[in-house]
């Protein structure tokens, strides 16, 4: 039984059973609370406005992608992360998140080994193979890489042009997801790279005085949607049985920055946190003040898009996408 009515018409005969997220900080629900690392957001302001105003380790002010698209295939209100020592047995069969902010896949995919024993436990082989098979399962990741790895820090950069570090982030997703086929996944959604440009960090800190969009952000993070859907495509001639689907979340994510009040938007370029310029993690903090209204802006902090922001993205992405996946 699904405990909430599903927004999106599904084929007949079709069943998700789950969604399972993997990938950085826009997918993770809280495994960083339980991880060594600065890149935690389990304080407040985040979280303001989720139910009882909790921050539960989701890089945002309520509900973040998985939740949502969740929530719209009529699966859970909630997507548990699942390092939560809270995690319950129950909540293995309908999909957990294994991402992590500013993390790769590798421990990911340890840790999805060790979900699929604790799922074959629970439920059995046959079944747990049906569950993880008719799953959805999100891959979304490149976005740290491009912005934080590459430009701000710039240790890749002295390393390598910016053709050749897209090939190797193509070349890690893809060897992730064909190691997500032999794991079980059969229906995997690849969320290319958004604008990275035109994050309120990355105008801050690349956009001059007037805060542009920093346009060479912009166009690497293209350059590597460029390259990333043909590798989907033959990854998909290789891998028998497998629906694997690029996402566009360039364009959505430009349209409403470029375009604000047609979405219902009054703020596209500062977050509501603090002066919405820079903080993000630890910079946005309870000392920090946050906007009376994060539903007016597209941003919650320097870096993450709100709960508003994501629900107009997930309801465009759902109704372009779900007919190829399923």
């Amino acid at each position: 039984m699904s405990c909430c009515e599903g927004a999106v018409k599904l084929p007949p005969n079709v069943t998700i059973p789950g969604v399972f997220a993997f990938g950085d900080s826009i997918v993770d629900q809280g495994n960083n609370n339980a991880i060594k690392t600065l890149v935690k957001c389990n304080f407040p302001p985040y979280g303001k406005d989720f139910e009882g105003e909790i921050p539960t380790g989701r890089f945002g002010n309520g509900k973040t992608p998985p939740d949502l698209i969740a929530k719209e295939l009529g699966i859970k209100e909630l997507i548990p992360a699942y390092l939560d020592p809270k995690l319950k047995a129950q909540d293995l069969p309908t999909g957990v998140s294994f991402a992590s902010g500013g993390c790769g896949y590798d421990p990911q995919t340890s840790q999805l080994v060790e979900y699929i024993k604790k799922l074959k436990g629970a439920v059995g082989e046959e079944k747990a193979n049906k569950i993880l098979s008719n799953s959805i399962h999100l891959v979304v990741a490149g976005s740290d890489d491009i912005a934080n790895t590459y430009f701000t820090i710039g240790i890749r950069r002295e390393q390598h042009d910016i053709s050749s570090y897209a090939d190797i982030l193509v070349s890690s997703a893809s060897s992730f997801i064909q190691e997500l086929h032999q794991l079980g996944a059969r229906r995997i959604a690849v969320f290319g790279i958004p604008p990275v440009g035109c994050l309120p960090s990355q105008r801050t800190l690349a956009g001059g005085s007037i805060r542009f969009c920093a346009e060479e952000y912009n166009q690497a993070a293209q350059l590597v949607n460029s390259k990333l859907s043909p590798a989907l495509d033959s990854l998909t001639q290789n891998l028998p049985h497998s629906r694997l689907v690029y996402i566009d979340i360039y364009n959505p994510l430009l349209d409403l920055i470029k375009y604000p009040q047609k979405h219902g938007f009054e703020v596209n370029d500062r977050g509501c946190c603090g002066s919405g310029n820079i903080e993000v993690v630890i910079l946005c903090n309870k000392y920090s003040g946050t906007c009376p209204d994060a539903s007016k802006y597209i941003f919650w902090d320097s870096y993450h898009p709100t709960e508003k922001a994501y629900k107009v993205l997930v309801d465009q992405i759902l109704q372009k996408y779900i007919n190829s996946l399923v």
